[in-house]
């Protein structure tokens, strides 16, 4: 026997087994078995530390792949292109998955996955080989959306924000510390090393998960909507395709405007069609809420602006002090200098948990979004000495640990328990895309401003910090239009003040409350 839980704004039911509430007062409780706390984190962490790592370790090792498989820069660019498609698409269908079928069964599933792809890399002795494997590395890009979901689902209420706030700095961390660990595993041992490391935390990652993270029974039974995901598939990799290839085939090209416009018709069709099936990949009108869709705006600003410190730092770096603005680094030295910006997204991550849970996530998200505007212009002001370089990444490091915390923190706020897994995938893709396009963009900012040797201008890094910084600023501004800690507040007075965060958002979406 089912009842149906309404959903936001709309006629389309998400169907829930009777024996089992949309939400419950404590999600410990639920699953029966008592979670350990502490070991359900610290598997997740490793999972997600392992997928992060992955996602920006390669980068750095690019030229030197290239060499060892023969290939050229145009090929071992699908490297990272292969990656970033399959992240884009299979995480909003496993994360979808994950809320119908069982968030723990998803996640051992695309830990197997990572685990596949990781060993295939290290064993690959061609380049189609290593880009099916970085495919199937790019399959698991679920890892944070399942965490999040599994996260609410198992632990105390009082837990999550803060845990939750942890769980994104370490994929922060991450990220940062594969451009850090990159130089030394080349230069000292290989560049297959870049994944047999990996690999054995993912090891450690899934035998934990195994063993030592229960199922919730929090579900969202239905079918998977084969359609919208396919739709939805296409647009992506239309998209993704000719944002990140744009700039080597060139933006005025067939193919370039060709793939856009297809991506942009077929999200488009996309909307529609999730607009009028039973049962959506992707609730539109979940999306229609107003923390969600703020927050996906600062996701997509995030995204942007993060690749800044990723490509325009360590590029200054390791530019030869003959130009009069490059420091002369080596590449172990350049990531290095990025070692601060982990520590400080470390720090910062559970920081922003505990902001959210005293004040809600609008506090810390807005105030990571100042620090990043902060981090990029001082940089466009001023970077002729090492000082300012360091200090840009420790504000970097502190918004970024702020608000990507508070991101998942507004989401998990905002949207039914049973569709925690949809929601964050949504955000995942947001970052992803912004990403994508901010790469394209500061890219583009340096090709348009070379020497006549081929190198970068210091106009081209004044430019290129300034770009990203106003984009920060964008974010700063959506961060805002956030609901503030009060109307929640009041929207749970009017909702029911014993209500359990997944039963408030559902009453609030349902009252209209925005």
């Amino acid at each position: 026997m089912e009842h149906v839980v309404k959903t936001v704004g709309g006629p389309s039911p998400v169907r829930t087994p009777a024996d089992t509430p949309a939400a419950a007062p404590e999600p410990a409780a639920r699953s029966g078995r008592h979670a350990n706390s502490a070991l359900v984190v610290l598997f997740l962490s490793l999972g997600g530390l392992a997928f992060a790592v992955l996602q920006s370790l390669v980068a750095p090792a690019l030229p030197i792949i290239a060499q060892d498989l023969h290939s050229s820069t145009g090929d071992i660019s699908w490297v990272l292109t292969a990656y970033l498609l399959s992240a884009s698409v299979l995480t909003p269908i496993l994360g979808r998955l994950g809320d119908m079928v069982g968030k723990r069964k998803m996640m051992l599933v695309v830990l197997v996955l990572l685990a596949a792809g990781t060993l295939l890399a290290a064993l690959a002795t061609t380049l189609p080989v290593l880009i099916a494997a970085r495919a199937l590395q790019g399959a698991a890009g679920a890892i944070m959306p399942l965490s999040i979901g599994i996260v609410r689902d198992e632990l105390p209420r009082e837990k999550v924000s803060v845990t939750v706030g942890l769980l994104s700095a370490i994929f922060g961390i991450g990220a940062g510390l594969g451009i850090v660990l990159a130089g030394p595993i080349v230069e000292h041992l290989s560049w297959q090393w870049l994944f047999w490391f990996p690999l054995m935390l993912i090891g450690v990652a899934l035998v934990g998960v195994l063993f030592g993270v229960p199922e919730s029974p929090l579900r969202a039974p239905g079918r998977l909507d084969v359609l919208g995901a396919a739709i939805l598939s296409v647009s992506l990799v239309s998209l993704l395709l000719a944002i990140s290839k744009g700039r080597e085939w060139g933006w005025d090209t067939t193919r370039t405007i060709t793939l856009l416009a297809v991506g942009v018709l077929a999200l488009i069709a996309f909307v529609l069609v999730e607009l009028r099936v039973r049962e959506p990949l992707i609730n539109m009108r979940l999306l229609a809420v107003r923390g969600v869709w703020a927050t996906n705006l600062v996701g997509l600003a995030f995204g942007f602006a993060m690749f800044g410190t990723f490509l325009l730092i360590p590029m200054l770096l390791e530019l030869p002090t003959a130009t009069g603005y490059g420091f002369g680094k080596t590449v172990s030295q350049a990531g290095l200098f990025l070692m601060p910006t982990t520590l400080m997204m470390l720090v910062f991550g559970p920081l922003s948990g505990v902001l959210n849970r005293r004040h809600g996530p609008k506090l810390p998200l807005f105030l990571g979004a100042a620090l990043v505007t902060a981090a990029y212009a001082l940089p466009a002001v001023v970077h002729d000495q090492l000082w300012h370089l360091v200090a840009s990444g420790v504000l970097t490091g502190a918004g970024m640990g702020l608000a990507f915390a508070a991101m998942s923190n507004a989401i998990i706020a905002s949207v039914p328990a049973t569709h925690t897994g949809e929601a964050t995938s949504v955000n995942s893709i947001v970052r992803t895309i912004g990403g994508s396009i901010g790469t394209a963009v500061v890219a583009a900012v340096i090709a348009g401003n070379t020497t006549p040797r081929g190198l970068p201008t210091d106009q081209a890094f004044t430019s290129g910090f300034w770009v990203c910084a106003g984009v920060a600023a964008l974010a700063v501004v959506a961060s805002l239009i956030l609901p503030s800690a009060r109307s929640r507040r009041a929207g749970q007075v009017a909702a029911g003040a014993d209500a359990a965060p997944g039963e408030v958002a559902e009453r609030l979406t349902s009252a209209g409350v925005r």
